[in-house]
């Protein structure tokens, strides 16, 4: 099979992935195989090519957002799954014995393991999950647009979980990129007012078009204080400007896997009651609420389509900020 494949990380100016043929993988016990049909690219992505984070394997087929059909399954799985549409997320699969897993916080499991990083994803003509790391798909939404749900858009549904956002409320969102782009519909569908900060003005138009009710960048005063916001852009200056304009007792969620350093700032902003929280990966029940929304609404997403050898190029527009929406390789 074709694949894009990490043998040594490097800046992505410097094309870190290859184009190479590998051997078709096969499904083990209790898993399918996944004939790709698009697989999104999302920050993390970028982050694991160029370094940012340590990695456990090399070389590595990198991607996360993955959709296409089972073709293959292994000993255990129905074999009725064959031609089932899915999609497989950045979760690939955790113990389910450690005490994060007995609590229902599975996203914090110390033995979980990451598709695209402690193994091959999507960056490919195939890729090998765990079969509930499968999920069935909602009709209605094509291939391209349903990738970016499976990793920006579930780590900004349950960013908009933990923000403790409700409707009628005001909500903030710092950021206007892959995941961004999802929350907010769900957002608006909840019947939530939505600020967006964005310092971009092609992403502040689509994000007017797209249901927010005000656009500026971080440094400008939204119309009335927050009762929630969550900070995409993986900016630590933002943190304290997001804590500024949030009202008494809210809560400002931080939705990236990484960010550089939060600056110093005074108690003040931080006092009567805000809380700041991180969001760190998803779980199963995650997904398939987001999924779930995503039939519902119906959630459309802005995707724009490229060839799987133009993987280098697409992560240096996204680096650059050069990308509205999502971005998807076609293998």
């Amino acid at each position: 099979m074709k694949a894009m494949q990490l043998s040594k990380p490097a800046i992505i100016e410097e094309n870190p992935l290859e184009l190479v043929e590998l051997p078709d993988p096969k499904p083990g016990p209790g898993q399918v195989r996944i004939k790709v049909s698009v697989c999104g690219l999302c920050h993390t992505d970028l982050h694991t090519v160029e370094g940012d984070l340590n990695l456990p394997k090399l070389p590595l087929v990198p991607g996360h957002e993955i959709v296409g059909h089972i073709d293959k399954v292994g000993e255990g799985v129905n074999p009725e799954r064959i031609t089932q549409r899915v999609g497989s997320p950045w979760l690939y699969s955790t113990c389910g014995e450690c005490e994060f897993c007995a609590e229902g916080k599975e996203n914090l499991c110390r033995n979980a393991r990451f598709t695209g990083y402690h193994v091959d994803g999507g960056y490919a003509e195939y890729v090998i999950v765990p079969a509930d790391s499968a999920y069935p798909l909602p009709e209605g939404i094509p291939d391209p647009q349903i990738a970016p749900l499976m990793c920006g858009g579930v780590i900004g549904y349950r960013a908009l979980v933990l923000s403790e956002a409700k409707p009628g409320q005001t909500l903030g969102l710092y950021g206007f990129g892959n995941s961004a782009h999802v929350t907010i519909q769900i957002a608006v569908y909840l019947g939530m007012k939505v600020y967006v900060f964005s310092r971009t003005p092609a992403n502040r138009q689509l994000a007017g078009r797209m249901g927010a009710c005000w656009t500026g960048t971080a440094e400008d005063k939204p119309p009335e204080p927050l009762h929630s916001g969550i900070v995409f852009a993986p900016a630590g200056p933002l943190v304290p400007a997001a804590l500024k304009r949030l009202r008494p007792g809210g809560t400002l969620a931080l939705a990236g896997i990484t960010m550089t350093d939060i600056p110093s700032f005074p108690y003040e902003i931080l006092y009567e009651e805000r809380t700041v929280r991180s969001v760190a990966n998803s779980t199963h029940q995650d997904v398939r609420e987001l999924l779930d929304y995503a039939g519902k609404i119906p959630i459309k997403t802005q995707v724009t389509e490229f060839p799987l050898e133009d993987a280098n190029e697409v992560l240096r527009m996204m680096k650059e900020s050069r990308i509205q929406g999502g971005a998807v390789l076609i293998p």
